[in-house]
């Protein structure tokens, strides 16, 4: 088996903080999480997420105009230059403090930072070449506190920056004759957002107390004076007190807040026209974020308890008001035409995305509030449900990377999901003391398992025909059984002395497989009335079960470190993997002792087998992810999930920076009183009070599973549900390759109509798109005749090729009739290889049973719009019958009313 799994993506989490960016053409959103960002595709309803990551969690990123280039900046001031179009990192940089905003020039020659009390105006990274991308240009200062905002002209003259010192600064990015700088007031708050009216100096000041102020200026944009050449100040690199070089500070603009007259004199002036207050319902809802979208003039305001507000200005007509969640509204965007508006929630992880005009979601999507503890695929692969401490149950889309429906049915923590054979019901287990079953076609809790008494229920599975229902209990140290279809307790099963921690059911026969903190494994026969079949003893307590997909394997962790594999039919153990060296734990902040100790009393929590049951996951509490081959008994490779220096237990020794004679520096809670981090506050307190603390999430990796298909794994982590691909593009494996097998000649077999030889010649020089040329240009008539012809060693290479084609390829008859013609040839020898083809048979069906959705929908309202046209026709020709026969009718009458004339005139004449 290859491990050329690479990240792939990121579902469970949608934003975290930070500030969220619509791409140029308004269709997609960048939503920063955690450590990584994630690009939703709002019109083909897609989701990606970059395959870079900072050291710690993102919280500003500016995107350039042109939509190719954005700048990720961390908590600790790391910037890295990141191409979206390559999806990779061209130039990292750390500003050594922490920044608050970055905002590109819209010509995109500049852009400008601000950190502490300064802002930074830089010069952008061109298209050619460069040592350095970050060229400082000027140094700006003149708030008396830190800087919260930024915004710039049409026309990259000047820019503004809002401070927490409740003042507004506008500087020019050249040296005006008659504007360098320029300081605003008025408010009595933190100035949350400025906004330039559009191709003007005019602006509009947002405070966090709802008040906006509109500042009208004396002078245009054209009326700025270049000032005259002067000598280039000399830029020297100066040495701060620890002895390190800064980067060269540039031409400095020193702001004064109460200049003098002569300093005023001939200088561009603002007068404040106007100030409006904002409805915000309570003393405690602060304004949190703004938007301006100028070509509209709307002004978008988020506030603490969720409420949204749509204002046009400069009048300051409210147009809409909604209340979207009852969580602060962190981050605010709208997108270039103005009718879409992003809302960012780090409260709940929410993101939605509102067409204000139709008032309705465009996109609603939330991550789980805590933290994600256990997943299941469905059996073809195409949907992941996820069970967290919130207590919802989340089902994701594998290939959209979007939760398409939440349950919300239990009261407490889930702590187990799994689907049934079938792949359209969900079982989910939690400590609210149900096990609680869910429909996916009316998306609905059909049925509700409870156990006699009130019971925690810590594990469950499911058998393979989906009619029998198991859970273990945490405080009963039982197993109840239920019946799926009736609903009814079957049997309670009793005989561990602790606790529950995990069961499995064997794949291929009617046995479970029962893990239990008493350091035993109990095996139950299902058809020999739930009887204790074996007994597996173990030296640690036993933390999870897992049996090979064949059935013949029986995997345990347990509480000492190890991985044990047993013949479970004879009940023999048949090989060990001692794992606790290769968890490779991180020392926590508050640790006394070091990583390497603490890694001692650790262990594997979460098993599950490769679909070809060759190898086996194992992860717990580290940042690590090993996968081990199961017959040679070694680790082939370790899997670093998260480099999030946000996170706990990262750091492999401790910092000695942070140690004072008192203790370490993570004892003191610096954040108190601020939105960032994750807050708990006492009950009944409000923000901004001393007794509200943070901590930092510990990393941790709580269930992992592999895909049916064998194409993916997924792991939940406190970072989300991460998912690792096979990146089949990158590698060049030929197989059975020799001298005379080179594209060339493949194409000159090609043109020599002897398919089924350039087919083999393609398959063993294994070049995806070779063999895609290859099997496009054999005739739809010989397609029959090469797959009769082709060898049984390649029929199965020719499938998993069909598989993978049928996701991006549009010629989907063609290749149905590839994969129906090779299915009835080799369908027989294909079926005594039923357990080694399994996984690439369950991805040939996932991709076809996609096609065949979208299709069907397809096909479905087309039938609907024929019977419609249909039915109007009808309606019309029975209309036209109708109105044909009244005219006849007519005609009838005027006819014999003509005759009886007739013969009325002919009598008389007589």
């Amino acid at each position: 088996m290859k491990f050329a799994y690479r990240f792939s993506g990121l579902l469970g989490t949608v934003y975290r903080r930070g500030n969220l960016n619509f791409t140029r053409d308004g269709s997609c959103l960048i939503s920063p999480v955690g450590n990584r960002i994630s690009l939703f595709d709002l019109k083909n309803n897609k989701c990606e997420t970059f395959p870079l990551a900072t050291r710690h969690n993102i919280v500003c990123v500016g995107l350039s105009p042109d939509g190719r280039l954005a700048i990720l900046v961390d908590e600790e001031g790391a910037a890295l230059l990141v191409s979206l179009i390559g999806k990779s990192v061209i130039h990292q940089f750390h500003f050594h403090k922490p920044v608050h905003s970055v905002s590109f020039s819209p010509d995109g020659k500049r852009f400008v930072i601000t950190k502490d009390n300064v802002a930074l105006l830089y010069y952008a990274p061109g298209k050619r070449r460069e040592f350095n991308a970050f060229v400082l240009d000027k140094t700006y200062y003149g708030p008396y506190d830190e800087t919260t905002c930024i915004d710039w002209t049409d026309d990259s003259k000047c820019f503004a920056i809002g401070s927490k010192d409740m003042s507004t600064w506008v500087f020019g990015a050249e040296r005006w004759a008659n504007l360098i700088y320029y300081s605003l007031g008025g408010h009595k708050d933190i100035i949350v957002a400025c906004f330039f009216e559009e191709d003007s100096l005019d602006l509009y000041t947002v405070s966090r107390d709802g008040a906006l102020c509109v500042w009208q200026c004396d002078t245009e944009l054209d009326g700025l004076k270049p000032m005259p050449p002067k000598e280039a100040r000399q830029k020297n690199r100066v040495k701060d007190d620890d002895g390190f070089l800064e980067e060269p500070k540039g031409e400095e603009i020193h702001g004064k807040a109460n200049p003098n007259e002569q300093e005023i004199r001939e200088k561009v002036k603002y007068t404040r026209v106007a100030k409006y207050f904002f409805n915000k319902e309570g003393d405690f809802n602060n304004l949190t974020s703004a938007a301006y979208h100028k070509k509209t003039h709307l002004l978008v305001t988020g506030f603490a308890s969720g409420i949204f507000h749509l204002h046009e200005l400069p009048d300051f007509n409210l147009i809409h008001s909604l209340s979207i969640s009852d969580q602060r509204i962190a981050s605010i965007s709208i997108n270039s035409s103005g009718d879409w508006i992003a809302f960012g929630c780090s409260g709940l992880g929410q993101l939605l995305v509102w067409e204000w005009q139709s008032e309705s979601y465009v996109l609603k999507q939330q991550g789980h509030f805590n933290s994600m503890v256990s997943l299941a695929y469905s059996p073809d692969g195409q949907y992941i449900v996820t069970g967290g401490e919130d207590g919802k149950v989340k089902v994701w889309n594998t290939s959209s990377s979007f939760c398409f429906v939440t349950f919300t049915d239990h009261s407490s923590g889930v702590t187990a999901v799994t689907f049934t054979s079938s792949g359209y019901v969900i079982l989910s287990a939690s400590l609210d003391g149900t096990v609680r079953a869910f429909d996916l076609h009316r998306y609905r809790n059909f049925r509700t398992f409870t156990s006699p008494r009130p019971s925690q229920f810590s594990c469950l599975a499911v058998d393979s025909s989906g009619e029998i229902v198991s859970a273990g209990s945490q405080d009963s140290f039982e197993i109840f059984i239920w019946s799926m279809q009736s609903g009814r307790l079957l049997d309670v099963l009793s005989g561990h002395e602790g606790p529950i921690s995990s069961l499995s059911f064997n794949p291929m026969k009617c046995v479970l497989a029962s893990g239990s903190w008493d350091k035993t494994v109990k095996l139950w026969d299902m058809l020999d009335s739930w009887r204790t079949k074996e007994t597996l003893m173990l030296n640690s307590d036993v933390l999870v079960v897992a049996f090979r997909p064949d059935g013949k394997e029986l995997a345990v962790a347990s509480l000492n470190g190890q991985i044990t594999f047993w013949d479970h039919e004879n009940a023999v153990q048949v090989g060990s993997i001692e794992g606790r060296h290769d968890l490779q734990m991180g020392r926590k902040e508050l640790d006394k002792i070091t990583a390497k100790q603490s890694a001692k009393g650790k262990s594997f929590t979460t098993l599950c087998y490769s679909a070809d049951g060759q190898s086996i996951l194992a992860g717990g509490l580290s940042k690590f992810v090993c996968i081990y081959n199961v017959k040679e008994q070694i680790l082939m490779k370790k899997f670093e999930i998260s480099c999030n220096f946000s996170l706990d237990a990262m750091e492999e020794y401790l910092d000695r920076r942070k140690m004072t004679e008192f203790g370490s520096m993570a004892l003191i809670d610096e954040g108190a009183g601020d939105e960032d981090g994750v807050a708990i506050p006492l009950p009944g307190v409000k923000t901004g009070d001393m007794s509200s603390r943070h901590f930092k999430p510990e990393i941790r990796v709580t269930c992992l599973r592999f895909s049916p298909t064998g194409r993916s794994w997924a792991a939940t982590t406190t970072e989300g549900l991460l998912i690792y691909s096979l990146d089949s593009g990158l590698i060049f494996d030929p197989f059975e390759l020799d001298i005379d097998v080179t594209p060339s000649n493949i194409r000159k077999k090609l043109h020599q109509k002897e398919y089924t030889m350039a087919i083999v010649m393609a398959l063993k020089l294994n070049e995806k798109k070779l063999i895609q040329e290859v099997i496009e240009a054999i005739p739809g008539n010989e397609v029959d005749v090469v797959c009769s012809s082709l060898p049984d060693l390649y029929v199965e290479k020719v499938l998993e090729f069909l598989a993978s084609a049928f996701e991006i390829s549009c010629h989907l008859e063609f290749y149905l009739i590839w994969a129906h013609k090779l299915l009835m040839l080799h369908g027989q020898k294909l079926k005594t290889r039923s357990q080694k083809l399994l996984p690439m048979i369950q991805f040939l069906q996932k991709s076809i049973q996609r096609h065949f959705e979208d299709v069907s929908k397809l096909c479905e309202w087309n039938i609907y719009n024929i019977k419609y046209a249909l039915a109007i026709s009808q309606q019309r020709g029975m209309k036209r019958v109708a109105e044909t026969s009244v005219d006849e009718d007519d005609l009838e009458s005027s006819d014999s009313d003509y005759l009886m004339q007739e013969v009325h005139s002919d009598n008389f004449s007589s």
